[in-house]
């Protein structure tokens, strides 16, 4: 009798807090520099999709990356800590002697904690946080997984990496037909249309390859974009080309999701993994530095978040990071924090309230092999200064940033050099207790 009765209980509350939980999107692109997207200054590329999202939702100035590079912004995204403090501390790669990065099995996600608030979980998209069990994702609480379990595709239509296939459904192998960037919106849209008839709220990490190389739009986006825009080089014209074809899939799925029903109780977040590459024609706007970079280009991200009626269209210039999602969207979906993260929740910002993040310090790191041979290089921020080694080879250097910082230049602060100084330390230190191997 005690047993049903608990049993009673917990459905009552479950049900009672679905009818307030929202469905959660979050939409990750790859490698989007900061200033390719119109609402972030782009002038010679469109996407109308992703504006509209800005238009009623918030746009971030300060978003950051906790990487440079693809796998360790993912881990800080689901674990809603520092990468390298899960295993993650650079690029997981199907290549024993090139690989940085082994996913720990014991750190909590992201879709098991909202799997336990009554949420139904999928990926859809591209993983790169571990090719084998115990490291896929329906290992790690995805309920659905359709998508490419590798690092990178040579090829946008064969699906392929050094001639192996990654594409998988849960731990299928699957030979899906087209360009990556229309097979994952439609697996996303169709996904939508079954969990808005379901009796619970969804959480969707829909994570794009685009527009990562290889630069290869469809060929009549490129023919479009090679009329429209004569004037910016062919480099330039394939990568404008790439992220309009985004933008069109992106507007597909925020159709699917307008026509569910259940829009105004759908919150969706897109942002990127990190910076824009420069060798392929990226924009980062006026920020210094590109993907594989600390500086400001490499790691600063365009970051959207819409909510409709819910949250109120705002810029906000307050630095943010991407491990913040987790605390943020777990306290959105109705759950506590039971963690100690150094990750921070995001809902008073999104309220338009006082945040609790002032002028916490975030720390940035990438570990590599090639001419880094195996070694991390760090920064670390603070406010209005960031102190920097952009490759393990260098020299830290105290630099003052802002909103609309570019240039970058070393300063001179004694203080404030040696409280981060002793931070970072302090990070370092902690983080080599974690194994990556």
């Amino acid at each position: 009798m005690k047993r049903l009765l608990i049993f009673c209980t917990t459905l009552f509350l479950t049900l009672l807090s679905n009818a307030q939980q929202p469905n959660i999107v979050f939409i990750l692109a790859d490698d989007l520099g900061y200033g390719d997207l119109s609402c972030y200054g782009a002038a010679d590329l469109y996407t109308p999709n992703i504006d509209k999202l800005y238009e009623k939702g918030i746009k971030f100035t300060r978003a950051y990356a906790n990487s440079t590079v693809c796998s360790p912004s993912r881990a800080a995204i689901l674990t809603g800590n520092y990468p390298d403090m899960v295993g993650v501390p650079g690029v997981i790669r199907d290549m024993p002697d090139n690989t940085w990065g082994n996913l720990s099995d014991e750190v909590p996600f992201l879709p098991e904690q909202l799997k336990m608030l009554g949420y139904h979980t999928a990926l859809i998209g591209k993983w790169h946080l571990g090719y084998e069990s115990p490291d896929l994702p329906n290992d790690r609480g995805f309920d659905h997984f359709k998508g490419y379990v590798g690092d990178m595709m040579d090829d946008y239509y064969t699906h392929k990496r050094a001639g192996i296939n990654w594409m998988r459904e849960g731990s299928k192998q699957i030979e899906p037909k087209g360009h990556a960037t229309d097979v994952f919106t439609t697996w996303a849209r169709e996904y939508i249309n079954i969990q808005s008839k379901a009796d619970k709220p969804y959480f969707l990490f829909l994570t794009y390859n685009a527009p990562h190389d290889p630069i290869q739009p469809p060929a009549e986006w490129l023919e479009k974009i090679k009329k429209r825009e004569p004037q910016a080089n062919l480099k330039r014209q394939k990568l404008i080309a790439l992220i309009e074809h985004l933008d069109a899939g992106v507007g597909k799925v925020m159709e699917a999701i307008e026509k569910s029903g259940e829009a105004d109780n759908t919150l969706i977040v897109f942002t990127s993994d990190n910076g824009g590459a420069l060798q392929y024609g990226a924009n980062n706007g006026s920020l210094k530095g590109g993907k594989g970079d600390l500086y400001e280009g490499g790691i600063r991200i365009p970051c959207i978040v819409n909510w409709p009626d819910k949250i109120k269209s705002n810029t906000v210039s307050e630095p943010i990071i991407l491990m913040d999602f987790y605390p943020s969207l777990i306290e959105l979906a109705g759950g506590n924090r039971q963690q100690e993260l150094p990750s921070k929740s995001l809902v008073n910002l999104l309220k338009e309230e006082s945040s609790e993040s002032g002028d916490r310090a975030m720390v940035f790191m990438r570990r590599e092999g090639h001419r880094f041979g195996g070694r991390a290089y760090y920064a670390i921020s603070s406010g209005e200064y960031k102190l920097i080694q952009n490759s393990p080879f260098e020299p830290y250097q105290l630099i003052h940033i802002s909103d609309t910082s570019s240039l970058e230049i070393p300063v001179e602060n004694a203080a404030v050099k040696k409280e981060l100084w002793k931070k970072l330390m302090k990070h370092i230190q902690n983080s080599g207790n974690v194994s990556w191997r």
